[in-house]
């Protein structure tokens, strides 16, 4: 059969259908509209935000939950640079991402003749945030091009990929066959390691292990484990569910004292998929988490594993072809180590160290998993999501994930909820934001009623910026730049079309959820911090 001709950005669309991308978050326009040539006709739905940042953090929630890399296309120029932020989200979070931008006709790059949407090197600043940025000059590379992205983005350390297409390119006809898709392998640590991991199990008396993001994927293997170890898993933010309703889950942040001494008693720790980074490891910035002379880390990034803590074993592999490896090593499931008399103890002790008013804020998550069991809870930067991140038990792996780790963006919470609903559509979405949060990305909700995303957007109202109020007046500064006024949220959402109520008690909320839960599309119920802190200051 001979070869069929098409345009570049026609082919763009054939490779990415190719590669099982059935979604795509953007807004077109002149720069990007031959991208979108072949769209209409093709299997992938497009889902337009109302600002390229929501384009970003919509592909964010997708790719955690659906496990594909999440899709954006942007225009050249504040298109990309709108969606930066989202890229560094997902750069520090490990979250796949695939960025393809326009960029002006390849004779005008580099000449600075106030072009429209010019940049001096719109590829060098991308180049400094992403995994790759490539620009596409010759048409004939876009296959190429397009298999080493998805390479990039399905065997190592998943983030942010951008491949920009000056607008000449894009037009231009391009002889493709049809995509033949490789999968690359993905790392594996050698047979002789792994021996001598399985040695070191054998002889651990209190081994625990530690769980990140990187580590999700293998959770039913990972169950086992513990469980052949007898060993309890502690699990960062963006671990938890990974162990849900299981004896040896220890669902609480290791910046806690008490998850930090179960960990410190150890004398194995196996670390899995996990930066031990400062958000997870040390959020009260104290520097106390203990130093461990017998970790044996794992990580898919050759990189991260030679930054601090230091192991004393390291092994580069993905946490799955390593957990399974070393469960062929191991024999049968044994219970020598008291594991679920030292989880309990930690949990306990932990939920203990929280205090009242954490506390109070942790029983508002349970509320929610126990009124609507396996939903999805996607957070901003607001006090009841810091207060999960300490110690929340999602039911489901991937049923907690929030901006208000690693780089920490304000207003990823509402387009992340819909991504995430996006990937489930069936699956009832939790999105936690406050009520100063939520202005970052409050059109947003418009883009929910758009595409039908079955998201409740749950507000928590403190009067502005709550957290950071707090922390001031600890450090002893007046207060200054915390009081943004908010809209009453329930009539913003009247205003879309979008059904909103506001609570009078925190009684009301599991009928809330459950009236919103029962409906088609999004819902907003805003609630007052003094529903679950009476004490909480009048402003």
């Amino acid at each position: 059969m001979g070869d069929k001709m098409k345009t570049v950005g026609e082919t763009l669309i054939s490779i990415l259908e190719a590669y099982g991308v059935d979604v795509v978050f953007g807004i077109p326009g002149v720069h990007t509209v031959e991208l979108y040539r072949g769209l209409a006709a093709s299997r992938i739905q497009h889902i337009t935000p109302r600002h390229e940042q929501g384009a970003g953090f919509m592909a964010d929630g997708y790719a955690r939950v659906s496990g594909k890399p999440g899709v954006c296309l942007v225009i050249t120029g504040p298109g990309l640079t709108n969606t930066i932020t989202a890229m560094a989200q997902a750069y520090q979070d490990s979250v796949p991402m695939l960025v393809i931008s326009g960029v002006n006709a390849r004779a005008t790059l580099g000449h600075g003749r106030g072009q429209l949407h010019e940049l001096p090197n719109q590829q060098a600043m991308m180049a400094t945030l992403a995994l790759m940025s490539h620009t596409l000059l010759d048409p004939n590379d876009l296959p190429s091009v397009m298999d080493r992205a998805f390479a990039i983005l399905g065997s190592s350390r998943p983030g942010p990929v951008h491949i920009e297409i000056p607008t000449d390119v894009m037009a231009e006809p391009i002889s493709h066959r049809a995509t033949s898709v490789t999968r690359p392998g993905r790392p594996r640590a050698e047979t002789e390691k792994m021996m001598e991991v399985a040695e070191q199990c054998r002889a651990a008396r209190k081994p625990v292990i530690l769980c990140g993001g990187g580590a999700v994927s293998a959770a039913p293997e990972i169950r086992v484990l513990a469980a052949r170890l007898d060993a309890p898993v502690v699990t960062t933010t963006n671990a938890r569910g990974i162990m849900a309703n299981h004896s040896l889950s220890v669902p609480a942040s290791p910046s806690l004292k008490s998850v930090r001494s179960l960990i410190a008693d150890a004398d194995l720790v196996i670390a899995l998929g996990t930066q031990m980074g400062q958000t997870d490891y040390d959020m009260f910035a104290d520097k106390g988490f203990p130093a461990l002379g017998n970790l044996v880390r794992v990580d898919i990034d050759p990189e991260q594993l030679a930054r601090g803590p230091f192991p004393a074993r390291s092994l580069h592999s993905t946490s799955e072809n390593f957990v399974t490896d070393l469960l062929a090593l191991l024999d049968e499931a044994r219970s020598i180590n008291g594991a679920t008399a030292r989880a309990e103890k930690a949990r306990t002790d932990a939920r203990t160290e929280l205090g009242e008013r954490v506390e109070r804020e942790v029983a508002l998550l349970e509320l929610i998993r126990e009124t609507l069991p396996g939903t999805i809870i996607v957070g901003d930067s607001t006090q009841a999501v810091y207060a999960g991140n300490l110690y929340y038990e999602a039911d489901r792996p991937n049923g907690w994930f929030n901006a208000a780790t690693g780089y920490g963006a304000l207003g990823y919470g509402p387009p992340a909820a819909i991504g995430a609903a996006i990937a489930e559509p069936d699956t009832p979405v939790i999105c936690l934001v406050g009520d100063g949060g939520f202005q970052f990305a409050l059109s947003e909700i418009g883009s929910a009623k758009d595409c039908g995303a079955n998201v409740i957007f749950l507000v928590w109202n403190n009067d502005g910026y709550g957290e950071i109020e707090k922390y001031m007046i600890e450090c002893g500064i007046q207060p200054e730049g915390v009081k943004p006024s908010a809209p009453d949220f329930a009539m913003i959402a009247a205003a879309y079309g979008i059904p909103g109520k506001h609570l009078a008690s925190i009684e009301d909320l599991p009928a809330a959820l459950k009236e919103a839960a029962g409906k088609s599309g999004p819902f907003v119920i805003e609630m007052h911090e003094r529903l679950v802190h009476p004490d909480a200051g009048q402003s």
